[in-house]
């Protein structure tokens, strides 16, 4: 096995600063290996805040609320608090942590790395929400030994929202045509093999969108997983005012985190660079408004000018 092949396998094979259940380690001390039983899992302590009515659950503004907290400790914390069963007890509607689709894939990281294996949050789009379209998503990325390739699972995709979207395919196994890594959608937009206006979500799309999906899956290949809506360095930097380096910045990360990571390359360039590293102090632009968050604590620092 190549040299960077194994460091890549036992760095993803532990926690990081996001994915780390700390205190609530032992949740995870009867968790199952096959990747079906800790996607039900996740699906029966999880609920998605825009399948929320389609499941027939109304959510207030304080559960919506719980899509912010990035920290997997943090989130097993309220989990417990709304239910302290057991983890692999699904939870009705009315218990269940609010979480975003990034919110499915940190957890699974997170499960399966505390059983020893290779995982890794990846941000992106995915093409099976609406025809023709690159919606913003997020997936989980595990290292299959039996298979000997690193496979995408799709944890949010239950029995309900497979049947809803026509799902084609197994979310076990997600295909790498049907969700595109950050870089794949920068490379195959700028060199005009698709359209930049059909990535993104709600009202925002382009290659000003693409490019913070491809800085953001580059820190999550770091094992910084932050939410959506999260910015520093060149996210919070407008597109049309970046210079030709840094325009090229973009083009090396890109090439450095497609479908064939380089793993070196990908640690080498985030910790070298000041623009890329995710800061203890981010910017959160949250429906609220813009604001200030330390990222060790999750505390409001100040409202953002």
């Amino acid at each position: 096995m190549p040299t960077s092949t194994a460091d890549a396998l036992a760095y993803y094979a532990e926690y990081g600063i996001i994915s780390d259940p700390g205190r609530f380690g032992r949740l995870y001390d009867n968790l199952p290996s096959d990747i079906s039983q800790l996607c039900r899992i996740s699906q029966g302590l999880l609920l998605h805040p825009f399948w929320a009515e389609r499941y027939g659950e109304k959510l207030s503004k304080e559960r919506i609320a719980q899509a912010d907290i990035r920290h997997v400790e943090t989130i097993l914390a309220r989990i417990q608090e709304i239910n302290g069963d057991p983890i692999e007890k699904i939870r009705p509607l009315n218990e269940r942590f609010v979480g975003n689709c990034r919110t499915f894939s940190v957890l699974m990281a997170s499960m399966l790395q505390s059983l020893g294996i290779p995982a890794r949050a990846r941000c992106g789009f995915g093409r099976y929400f609406t025809s023709g379209w690159y919606e913003d998503h997020w997936i989980c990325e595990y290292w299959s030994e039996e298979h000997h390739k690193w496979i995408m699972v799709d944890a949010q995709l239950d029995d309900f929202q497979s049947q809803d979207l026509k799902i084609g395919f197994d979310p076990l196994d997600v295909p790498r045509d049907q969700f595109i890594v950050g870089g794949k959608a920068w490379l195959s937009c700028k060199n005009g093999e698709t359209d930049p206006e059909k990535f993104g979500i709600f009202d925002m799309w382009g290659m000003w969108f693409i490019r913070g999906n491809l800085i953001r899956d580059l820190a999550a290949l770091n094992k910084v997983e932050l939410l959506p809506w999260d910015g520093w360095g060149l996210i919070d930097q407008k597109l049309e005012n970046f210079s030709q380096g840094e325009l090229i910045l973009l083009d090396e990360i890109a090439s450095i985190t497609s479908d064939e990571i380089d793993f070196l390359a990908v640690r080498e360039l985030y910790k070298t660079n000041q623009s890329l590293e995710v800061p203890p102090i981010i910017k959160s632009y949250s429906k609220s408004g813009t604001i200030e968050i330390d990222l060790e604590t999750e505390e409001i620092i100040k409202s953002a000018e």
